[in-house]
Parts: structure tokens; C-alpha cells; sequence
């Protein structure tokens, strides 16, 4: 049990810092099973690598509980209002996600969860990086304000989330190029895809939750527990970071360790 929390520790950091980096967390967290298997039942196992991500949601709501809470913090009516706005929009670019989700969540548990899959998403998504990163050099954003986003440009994004439903694409980095594609600041759309992770995750998590049940082993529960709390405390440290790093850099070395890791899982999966 012990050997197990501490792998559970381990898979808490791995999740906390590639759920928010553009680099696939389901993707690392499928290569992390191959090394770090756990002693748990298979049903088990494919709830908890996505309701651990419920530690990184409270790490956003934390860090953004200003922007996403509608009253307080000195905000006037017109404050109010744009908060609101900003969660209709969330909701309108979880609605494609949502309704793919419910309909293939089974086919793409049993045709897409695998390590070729994730190799070859890590490698295609990261030269879309930084061939886009190369596109958008010295062009001028459409979108600087994140209340400046429009509802198309929500539903458009939204699209883009639907992607990476496909392990080793990444949530966020597929938000990120599209919200990139859409002309949308880098800031603005990283914000913006911290944001759509509270509905898109935690919805995939409650599904995963019902799909399982709620009767755990004592062994069970901690383990999830220790999983989300150590992914929350990770994802604080990482949500800070790339918010620092992305006002001086693109994602283009993201990009590159997308390649090179791509190649690694491929060669590894022969």
C-alpha cells in the first residue's frame, strides 16, 4: 500500500504539470501506467486517471476564483455582468466537447487508449506548434481582452477542445492553437483554456465517477485522494508558470518536446 501512494504521489506531479502544459496529461499519465502500474483493478484505473484531474480544476478556481466569481472583489454591476458573459461562453464551448464526449466515451476508451495513439497526436500536434508559432510571429492579435471574446470565437474553441478528446493531443493545447488560429492574444487564449478545463473536466469526471460508482476500498480512496490533492498542489506551481512564461515566449519548445517525445513512445510501443 505504501509503494502505492508513493507511485500515486508521482502520478499526482506528472498530472499536475502536464494538464495545464500543452503536452497531453492522459497522454504521460497512459505512458506513466506502463512504469508506474498501480495495484488496482482495471475499472478502477481508467476512472482514476481522469478524476484525479478534479485536484487541477481547484487549483484554477483558486488562482481565478476573482475572475470566474461574479460579486465581490469590488466589482460594479458592468463587472458583474461581463462575469456572467464570460460563463456563457464557457458553457457554449463545452457544449461540443460534451456531446462527443457522451456519445464515443466508450469507443474512444477502447480504439484510442494506447501508446501509438499518443505517439503519433504528440508528433502531429507539435508540429502544428510550431508551425503556427511561425505563422503568428509579429502579427498583431484580433482578441487582447478576454471579455473581447465573441460567442463564435467560443463555439469555435470549443471545437478545438472537442480534439483532444484523443489522448496525446492535450486539452489545453488544442484550445490554445485554436484560440491562436481563431486571432486570439497567446495570453488571452491560455487564460481562457484554464477556464473551459472547470466544465470540460469536471464533467468528464462526474461521468467517469457514475461509470465506476462510488463504493471504494478503504485502499481505493486514498489513493484517490492522495492523487488529487498532490495534483492540485502541482498545478498551482504550474498554472503560475506558464502564465510568467508565455508573456516573454511562444509554445514553440513545446512543440519540439512534443516531437521528441512522440518518437520515444513510438520506439518504446514497437
Amino acid at each position: 500500500m505504501i509503494l502505492d501512494v508513493i507511485k500515486t504521489v508521482i502520478l499526482g506531479i506528472i498530472e499536475g504539470i502536464t494538464e495545464w502544459l500543452p503536452i497531453s496529461s492522459t497522454g504521460h499519465m497512459i505512458l506513466a501506467n506502463e512504469f508506474l502500474k498501480l495495484n488496482v483493478s482495471a475499472e478502477f484505473w481508467e476512472m482514476f486517471e481522469v478524476v484525479i484531474q478534479l485536484g487541477a480544476i481547484f487549483a484554477v478556481v483558486v488562482i481565478c476564483f476573482k475572475d470566474l466569481f461574479p460579486w465581490g472583489f469590488n466589482k460594479d454591476k458592468n463587472d458583474t455582468k461581463e462575469t456572467f458573459n464570460l460563463w456563457g461562453k464557457i458553457v457554449v464551448s463545452s457544449i461540443p466537447a460534451a456531446v462527443i464526449g457522451l456519445l464515443f466515451d466508450d469507443f474512444i476508451n477502447t480504439h484510442f487508449f494506447n501508446s501509438w495513439t499518443v505517439a503519433i497526436m504528440l508528433i502531429v500536434y507539435g508540429i502544428l506548434f510550431i508551425v503556427i508559432e511561425k505563422r503568428h510571429k509579429g502579427k498583431k492579435a484580433r482578441v487582447n481582452d478576454i471579455n473581447k471574446i465573441s460567442y463564435k470565437d467560443a463555439f469555435l474553441v470549443g471545437v478545438f477542445q472537442a480534439l483532444a478528446i484523443i489522448p496525446g493531443t492535450s486539452r489545453s493545447g488544442s484550445t490554445i492553437l485554436g484560440g491562436l488560429l481563431l486571432g486570439l492574444d497567446r495570453s488571452v487564449a491560455t487564460s481562457y483554456t484554464f477556464f473551459l478545463a472547470i466544465p470540460a473536466m469536471g464533467g468528464a469526471s462526474l461521468l467517469k465517477l457514475l461509470k465506476f460508482g462510488f463504493s471504494f476500498t478503504s485502499s481505493e480512496l486514498i489513493i484517490l485522494i492522495t492523487g488529487m490533492i498532490t495534483a492540485f498542489i502541482v498545478s498551482i506551481f504550474a498554472i503560475k508558470f506558464l502564465l510568467k512564461y508565455i508573456r516573454k515566449n511562444d509554445f514553440t519548445v513545446f512543440g519540439y518536446y512534443r516531437i521528441v517525445l512522440g518518437i520515444i513512445v513510438s520506439y518504446l510501443s514497437r
